[in-house]
């Protein structure tokens, strides 16, 4: 995998407190703010090792780090299952192997990447963001946001990767698709509001638009289209060649042409209220 460089938010993961509901339960009960729950299938997945390590502990964001993630390992390892059992329908299906995680806490511009590549990746969070997210001394608002961002980054080490479809260039499908993929796990695993009048949304735009713009579209596929969705969605890395979008969406919903790509955003669209019933005829 590329280098994929986030300019979104930070890094961190946590155990959840609800182990004994059923993930369409904590689905229905989380407020956005509560890890949801880890599935039985997925509880003792080895996503490959954590190496941990904190390069700049000087740093104020370091500091603030070790208090609130007394474990690092396990938080990264059990969030790591999470982006797992929302990519992937079981431990069975092609997954690509990480032998190891290192994740590294260190100060530098920016807030989070991704880089690395075959069966081993790094995770690199700036302590900067760490003391800027912690400005209101508020511990759980830190959680959520750095939980956050490891769904994203961590989605970029596991999920699948389209072909034929041009590369990581900021613009091409293989892009959108990287990118839209990660938000739209961080949506359904709850760390971006799953409200869509909430201003973590963004407004307008295109499927192409990847990051939150594409995130959001897939979740509310996944709402309203197939609750397997973002599962199916992935796996078109491999089933869909060359891919595109519009053969994606028509392999996993049907080759209608109220499937289609184009037919399916402005439908979200209305549904979320960016274009009205009006300009979508007149579109």
């Amino acid at each position: 995998m590329k280098l994929h460089v986030l300019f979104l938010a930070a890094i961190v993961a946590s155990c959840s407190s609800n182990a004994n509901k059923t993930t369409e339960e904590n689905d229905q009960a989380n407020n956005g703010h509560e890890p949801i729950t880890i599935d039985e299938v997925w509880a003792n997945y080895n996503p490959g090792v954590v190496d941990f390590e904190i390069t700049t502990p000087e740093a104020q964001g370091a500091d603030i780090y070790k208090r609130i993630i007394p474990n690092p390992e396990q938080y990264i390892s059990d969030n790591a299952r999470r982006v797992l059992q929302t990519l992937y329908f079981s431990p069975e299906d092609s997954i690509p192997q990480i032998d190891t995680i290192k994740y590294v806490v260190r100060d530098f511009d920016g807030i989070s990447y991704k880089s690395g590549g075959g069966n081993r990746v790094r995770i690199d969070y700036s302590t900067n963001w760490i003391e800027k997210s912690f400005a209101e001394n508020d511990t759980a608002k830190l959680d959520y946001e750095t939980r956050g961002v490891i769904y994203h980054e961590l989605t970029h080490a596991f999920q699948l990767e389209p072909q034929g479809c041009g590369k990581y260039d900021g613009k091409s499908p293989f892009w959108a698709f990287i990118e839209g993929t990660a938000d739209g796990v961080r949506v359904a695993c709850g760390c971006f509001e799953q409200d869509f009048a909430s201003n973590d949304r963004p407004r307008g735009g295109n499927w192409m638009d990847g990051y939150r713009k594409t995130g959001y579209f897939l979740y509310w596929l996944q709402l309203n289209k197939d609750k397997d969705f973002i599962k199916k969605f992935n796996r078109t890395a491999l089933e869909v060649n060359p891919w595109s979008f519009d053969a994606a969406m028509k392999h996993i919903l049907g080759d209608k042409p109220e499937n289609s790509i184009e037919s399916l955003w402005n439908e979200y669209q209305t549904a979320v209220g960016d274009i009205t019933a009006e300009e979508k005829k007149e579109a």
